[in-house]
């Protein structure tokens, strides 16, 4: 999940031996008008919408980077609490990455820009992407960074018990 009070993008992965094929993605968003508690309870209700036609595994969030104002990272640490809540209160498990570690584990660089994470995205994914938002690549190379991550954490138990 790419977490915001507005639009909160998400991506379904699966793994296939060594590969991975995106399952769906996009976004969710709240109606303007509508004040910070009644948002909070609309993206937790479209979070639970999701996750009763999935049944993920695992989920990945995206942690606040440094640098935001305080209001906006008030802001988007509720919309986190709401959507963590929503996660939590299901028993899925729940794994976190900064926007550096995702950039990094995607292109190779913390510090690539949103048009070269959509293409990597893209291209790992083997797919073009037709009507993927920002948020939605977001959600996916975070499913990305996660799947990596969890590959490597194998390996690593595994060279340890030999």
């Amino acid at each position: 999940l790419d977490p915001g009070s507005l639009h909160t993008g998400y991506g379904f992965v699966e793994r296939h031996g060594s590969s991975l094929q995106a399952l769906d993605a996009g976004r969710f968003s709240c109606p303007r008008d509508l004040d910070l508690p009644r948002r909070l309870a609309h993206l937790a209700g479209r979070l639970e919408e999701l996750i009763a036609g999935r049944r993920p595994d695992l989920a990945v969030v995206e942690t606040p980077f440094h640098g935001m104002n305080a209001r906006s990272l008030v802001v988007l640490a509720q919309a986190r609490g709401a959507l963590l809540a929503v996660l939590a209160g299901r028993g899925i498990e729940v794994r976190e990455f900064s926007p550096a570690e995702v950039k990094s584990a995607v292109t190779g660089n913390g510090r690539a820009d949103k048009d070269q994470v959509a293409r990597m995205v893209r291209l790992l994914l083997a797919s073009r992407g037709d009507g993927w938002s920002s948020d939605a690549t977001d959600a996916l190379a975070l499913a990305i960074c996660c799947a990596q991550r969890l590959r490597l954490d194998r390996i690593t138990e595994e060279s340890r018990l030999c």
